[in-house]
C-alpha cells in the first residue's frame, strides 16, 4: 500500500556513467587547441578514458567514501611509542593510487605535458577534491628542487613517478613518493619572513637541525616536505624526508588535524620539528625565490582546482534543469532558469579557457619562451585571485538550480559548496595575490608586455572588449598609491584576458554573452541576468553534459 504513494517520477536520473572530458566542450577544445598536432590524438584518447573512469558509478562513489570518513591521526601506538601516523580511508588510497597513476604528478616528463595534466587535473577535482593537494604538491615540487641539480637528479624520478606506493620507508626503496610543504606559521600567517623555525648546520656539509613548529602542513603522510626555516644565512628552504635513509623516522611531530570547513578528505596538519634533519635546497637566505616556483605551479592548480569544482556544479545544474519538469516544460527550457544556466557556464568556460591556456604557457616557458615565461608572472596571481573567487557563488547559484534537493548532501552539491572557498585561501588569499600583481607590474615590464600582447591578439573583434582594454591601460598608467585598488586592478586584469581569449577561440554566442554581461555592463550583480536578446539557448546546450 505505501509503495503506491511513492511512485517516483520527474526526477533527473544520476549524472554518471558518462566521460566527464568529452562531454567538456569547453576543456576537449581547449585541449585540442593548445597541444601539437603531432600529441593531440593520444593526448585526446588518453583524456577520454581518464574522463570515462571520472565519470564512472564506482570513481565517484570512492569520492563520496572518502568525504565520508575523513582521516584520523594517531600519535602513539598500543605499546606507547610515538608514531604520528594519519589513518585514511581504503576509498582516499584508490584514488591517490588512480591519480599518480593518471600522470598528475608529471606534468615535465613529455611535449605538451602541462596542458595534459591541466586537463586531467580539472577532471580528477570533479571527483574528489581533497585528493588533489598531494598530487598537486608533489607536481609542484619538482622546479623548486630544481635550485639544486644533485637533489632533482635523485628526487625528481621519484616525484614523476606513475607508481602510488603508501608505505612510509626510505624513499630510495620506493618506486613513486608524494611531497607536502610547510610554509606558515602561528605568528606570521602569509608573511613567511616572520617564520621562526630554525636551521642549525650540522657537520655533514647541507645538512641541518630544523626546531620549530609550520602551523599549515600539506599532506602529512608524504614522503617529503619542502619547508622554510631561519638559518644563519637567512630564510632558506630545505627539503625534510618523512623516513631517514637508514629506515628511522624523522622527528616529525603531528600535533593536530585542522578541522576544515570543506576539504575533508584531506589532511591538513600542525607539525612541529625536534631537532629534524633536512637537506638544505638552494643557497642560504633564498629560500623564498627558491620555492616561489612550487607556490607558482600551486597556484595555477587552484586555477584549475576551481575551474574543475564550477565544470561539475554546472554539469549537475544543466543535467537536473534539462530532466526536471516545472509549469508544463523543461526547467532548462524556461526563459527565466534558461538565463541563469547560461550565466553560470560562461564563468565556467571562461575559467577553463584561462586555466588551459596558462598550462600552455607552462610549456612553452619550460622549453625557454620567456614572453610566455613573462606573462605567467602577471597572469597566475591574477587569474588565482579572481577564478578562485567566482567559483563559491557559482557553486551556490548551482546547487540552488536543484532546489531543495540541491541542499541535500545526497545530491553532491552541498559538498561543492564547502570545497568552493577553499582555492582562494590556499597558496595565498586574495590580497596577497593582488599585491603580487602591484608587485609584478612595478618590477617586470616583460610580464606587463606579455600581458597586453596577449589581449592585443583580440582587439577589433567586440567593441566591449577593446573599450575595456582602453580603460585598463588607463588604470596601468597611473600605479602611485594603487595598493588601495589592488584587487580591482587585478579582476580587471583577468576579465579582459578571459573575454580576450574567448572572443579569440570561443562560439560566437558564448563570446557575445561574456563580453556583454562582464566587459560592457549589461547585467546584474546576480547571475540570471544577462540580456534576454543573447543566443541564451545554445549556451546552455553547449554546457549540457552528454550521458
Amino acid at each position: 500500500m505505501a509503495g503506491s504513494t511513492h511512485t517516483v517520477t520527474n526526477q533527473a536520473p544520476p549524472l554518471t556513467g558518462y566521460d566527464v572530458f568529452t562531454s567538456d566542450r569547453a576543456l576537449t577544445e581547449a585541449v585540442g587547441r593548445q597541444l601539437a598536432a603531432e600529441a593531440r590524438e593520444e593526448a585526446l584518447a588518453e583524456l577520454s578514458g581518464l574522463g570515462r573512469g571520472c565519470g564512472s558509478w564506482q570513481t565517484q562513489e570512492w569520492g563520496a567514501q572518502a568525504n565520508a570518513h575523513p582521516p584520523v591521526l594517531r600519535t602513539h601506538d598500543r605499546y606507547g611509542h610515538r608514531v604520528d601516523e594519519v589513518d585514511f580511508h581504503p576509498a582516499w588510497h584508490r584514488l591517490l593510487g588512480k591519480g599518480v597513476s593518471a600522470g598528475l604528478t608529471d606534468a615535465w616528463s613529455r611535449p605538451g605535458g602541462h596542458v595534459r595534466r591541466a586537463a586531467a587535473f580539472l577532471m580528477w577535482t570533479q571527483v574528489e577534491a581533497g585528493n588533489c593537494c598531494p598530487l598537486s604538491m608533489t607536481h609542484a615540487a619538482v622546479p623548486a628542487l630544481r635550485a639544486d641539480p644533485g637533489l632533482a637528479a635523485e628526487w625528481e624520478p621519484r616525484l614523476t613517478s606513475r607508481v602510488y606506493d603508501r608505505e612510509l620507508r626510505p624513499a630510495h626503496l620506493k618506486a613513486g613518493v608524494l611531497f607536502g610543504m610547510g610554509m606558515t606559521e602561528k605568528q606570521g600567517g602569509s608573511d613567511v619572513r616572520a617564520n621562526r623555525t630554525a636551521a642549525r648546520p650540522l657537520a655533514e656539509d647541507g645538512t641541518y637541525e630544523l626546531t620549530g613548529h609550520k602551523w599549515f602542513c600539506s599532506a602529512p603522510m608524504s614522503d617529503g616536505f619542502l619547508v622554510l626555516a631561519r638559518a644563519p644565512g637567512g630564510l632558506t628552504c630545505f627539503l625534510v624526508p618523512r623516513v631517514l635513509a637508514d629506515g628511522t623516522r624523522n622527528v616529525f611531530l603531528i600535533q593536530r588535524l585542522k578541522d576544515k570547513l570543506g576539504n575533508r578528505s584531506n589532511a591538513s596538519a600542525e607539525v612541529e620539528f625536534a631537532g629534524t634533519w633536512a637537506r638544505r635546497v638552494g643557497t642560504e637566505g633564498r629560500g623564498v625565490p627558491t620555492i616561489i616556483d612550487m607556490v607558482a605551479a600551486t597556484r595555477l592548480d587552484c586555477v584549475l582546482g576551481s575551474a574543475g569544482l564550477m565544470r561539475q556544479a554546472v554539469a549537475q545544474a544543466v543535467h537536473h534543469c534539462a530532466h526536471r519538469e516545472a509549469f508544463g516544460a523543461k526547467l532548462a527550457d524556461q526563459p527565466l532558469m534558461r538565463n541563469v544556466l547560461a550565466d553560470l557556464a560562461i564563468e565556467s568556460e571562461a575559467a577553463t579557457t584561462l586555466g588551459l591556456r596558462l598550462a600552455a604557457a607552462c610549456d612553452a616557458a619550460a622549453g625557454g619562451d620567456e614572453r610566455e615565461r613573462a606573462l605567467l608572472r602577471l597572469a597566475v596571481p591574477a587569474a588565482k585571485y579572481w577564478v578562485t573567487k567566482r567559483c563559491a557563488p557559482v557553486v551556490v547559484e548551482a546547487a540552488e538550480c536543484l532546489g531543495g534537493n540541491g541542499y541535500v548532501e545526497e545530491s553532491g552539491l552541498p559538498r561543492l559548496v564547502r570545497e568552493s572557498p577553499l582555492n582562494s585561501v590556499w597558496e595565498g588569499a586574495g590580497n596577497v595575490q593582488a599585491l603580487d600583481v602591484l608587485r609584478a607590474l612595478g618590477r617586470e615590464p616583460a610580464a606587463l608586455d606579455a600581458y597586453l600582447t596577449e589581449v592585443g591578439a583580440a582587439r577589433g573583434a567586440d567593441h566591449r572588449l577593446d573599450a575595456a582594454i582602453r580603460g585598463l591601460l588607463t588604470e596601468l598608467a597611473d600605479l602611485a598609491a594603487a595598493e588601495g585598488r589592488a584587487r580591482l586592478l587585478a579582476e580587471r586584469l583577468a576579465l579582459v584576458l578571459q573575454g580576450a581569449l574567448l572572443v579569440r577561440y570561443a562560439p560566437p554566442e558564448v563570446a557575445d554573452a561574456f563580453c556583454a554581461s562582464r566587459l560592457g555592463g549589461d547585467g546584474g550583480a546576480a547571475f540570471g541576468t544577462l540580456p534576454p536578446t543573447l543566443d541564451l539557448a545554445a549556451v546552455v546546450e553547449r554546457a549540457r553534459p552528454v550521458v
